[in-house]
């Protein structure tokens, strides 16, 4: 383990708390933190308020529309029914703001552990590296060389010292050439990160150099570098950060959606003075007091999200019905300095894609996965096939992939990136697709034909439609996102994936919790700053090797 991790681990430990925190000294009235939404960003900056703002967890409030925590880090559904997870972020080891959070979170099967710890010796045990990253024709492609011409190697060069302003609203496809995007290159790099041709070309710079260090060697086309959690990251992550936060005292409010911000304009300052919001027994208003905080969760990458079954395909909600996105609407009206979310909503065409989980009560697929792939599950990623109409990928985790996960139940994930186009082998649009018929174009892309209907007999495909679920990836300005704590806000802060925070990458759960650091630690106007985002293309070695591998 490089050294940054090292130190990650023994700076939680040092700031974790294993029981109540005293309130701010010398304050006659105790301060509340009120949280809009509860996903990761909401929770963790709750559990940075209690860790490091010494606020007490009973000061504490969470109001979220559903009735389920975690935002976009779900799982759910039985073996009976079958298992859901609309997707799973990647993680690294040089998340330096998420390790720092999950080292003061105790296990839930160890208390004498953290959540940092499992997930430690989880990855020492369980390395990956995938020997089927790509296939086509139902053969495993070479990936020897990136397949980059002369011309997409100099703007690979040119790149990382191109400002983003110069770069403004271009789209990837804008800076390489067509054949760039049959590359090797591309189709691991799009896959793993869910990039399409027309995204912003500065969020593609910006993961350049944020996962640059992941390039040299087998970093990047075996995955050598990325990391997972034991269980789906609700289980493993979410879970027993909610138990934790709960025996602190935190109240949750679910199904209560917040609807408006009363903000008040005082000089330059603006202060939060209320906050409007509605539940199953009506509407309600909130007044803060002197030294309350807001927390905002603006936008969401999975509003909208509809399921389907092995019957049934799921339906496309491009509607923006979600409360986190209304209430930044409403808020952001005549006040650009909090964002423009239309930018992030207006485009369902260029931010939807489609995710599947199948639950196998058989052995045939995960037997056969293994033994095309040469990886035992868990040791694998992503297995892109190319020749794809639907860029459809599918990955093993480890088992088993949920707690409750029964003996002889195993559970597989994939999603596809063209869901309006008609299957190789099923020939119609994967938006038009039940699960079973899903699971059938997976099979043929594999050549398992011959266990077909055993493997569909025993199995239940849950397919997901997502219309949002890349449009932090969407071109937009140095100004469509808010600045975390925005210019003369004394209150209010902004935290998850639709915030700006530079240098860092979103649709990542590190971007999510650095969020949070930051809105806790700049609202308190504590004496600390959040951890610093890891730039190892200021290492010579990795700085050189990235290139190599681009040869």
């Amino acid at each position: 383990m490089q050294s940054i991790l090292t130190e990650s681990m023994v700076l939680a430990k040092k700031n974790r708390i294993s029981g109540s925190v005293a309130g701010s000294a010398g304050k006659s009235r105790q301060a509340h933190a009120y949280l809009v939404g509860g996903g990761i960003a909401a929770l963790a900056s709750a559990a940075y308020l209690i860790r490091d703002g010494k606020i007490p967890g009973n000061a504490i409030h969470i109001f979220e529309e559903s009735g389920i925590l975690g935002g976009s880090l779900d799982g759910s559904g039985s073996a009976e029914t079958g298992y859901v997870l609309r997707g799973g972020r990647m993680f690294e080891e040089h998340y330096g703001c998420t390790f720092d959070l999950l080292g003061s979170i105790p296990s839930l099967s160890d208390p004498e552990k953290t959540v940092l710890d499992e997930i430690v010796a989880f990855n020492r045990q369980h390395r990956t590296f995938a020997k089927a990253r790509l296939v086509a024709g139902g053969t495993i492609v070479d990936l020897s060389s990136p397949g980059l011409s002369k011309k997409d190697k100099r703007v690979f060069f040119k790149l990382p010292a191109t400002s983003e302003k110069s770069l403004g609203t271009s789209r990837i496809r804008d800076l390489f050439t067509p054949e760039f995007f049959t590359s090797n290159f591309w189709f691991f790099s799009c896959t793993t990160f869910a990039f399409q041709p027309w995204h912003s070309a500065v969020e593609f710079k910006r993961y350049l150099l944020r996962f640059m260090h992941l390039f040299p060697g087998d970093g990047l086309r075996r995955l050598t570098g990325v990391w997972r959690t034991p269980y789906n990251q609700y289980d493993s992550v979410v879970r027993p950060l909610v138990a934790w936060l709960t025996a602190q005292g935190v109240h949750f409010h679910s199904g209560c959606e917040v609807t408006d911000l009363d903000i008040r304009t005082y000089g330059t300052r603006k202060i939060v003075e209320g906050i409007r919001y509605r539940s199953t027994d009506g509407t309600h208003e909130q007044v803060l007091g002197p030294g309350d905080l807001v927390f905002v969760t603006n936008g969401s990458m999975t509003a909208n999200s509809r399921r389907g079954s092995m019957t049934e395909a799921p339906a496309l909600v491009p509607d923006k019905t979600d409360g986190a996105w209304a209430l930044w609407e409403k808020i952001a009206k005549d006040r650009p300095e909090f964002g423009r979310p239309s930018v992030f909503t207006d485009h369902v065409d260029e931010s939807k894609w489609e995710s599947f989980t199948v639950t196998f009560h058989e052995t045939a697929f995960f037997s056969r996965m293994e033994k095309f792939t040469g990886n035992v599950a868990g040791t694998g990623g992503l297995v892109t096939f190319t020749d794809s109409n639907w860029l459809m990928s599918v990955v093993l985790p480890h088992q088993p992939h949920f707690i409750d996960q029964p003996a002889g139940v195993q559970v597989c994930w994939g999603y596809g990136l063209f869901v309006d186009k008609p299957g190789n082998f099923v020939p119609k649009p994967m938006s038009a697709c039940t699960g079973e018929e899903i699971l059938t174009e997976l099979l043929g892309h594999l050549r398992f034909e011959s266990d077909r209907e055993k493997i569909l007999a025993a199995s239940t495909c849950i397919p997901c439609m997502m219309p949002f679920i890349t449009s932090q990836f969407l071109v937009r300005t140095g100004t469509d996102r808010p600045r975390v704590v925005p210019e003369g806000c004394m209150n209010l802060a902004f935290i998850g994936q639709f915030c700006e925070i530079p240098e860092d990458v979103v649709f990542t759960v590190e971007y999510s919790v650095r969020s949070a650091q930051t809105a806790v630690y700049t609202l308190l106007r504590l004496d600390r700053e959040a951890t610093p985002v890891y730039k190892g293309r200021h290492n010579i070695g990795i700085l050189s090797g990235a290139w190599k591998t681009l040869e």
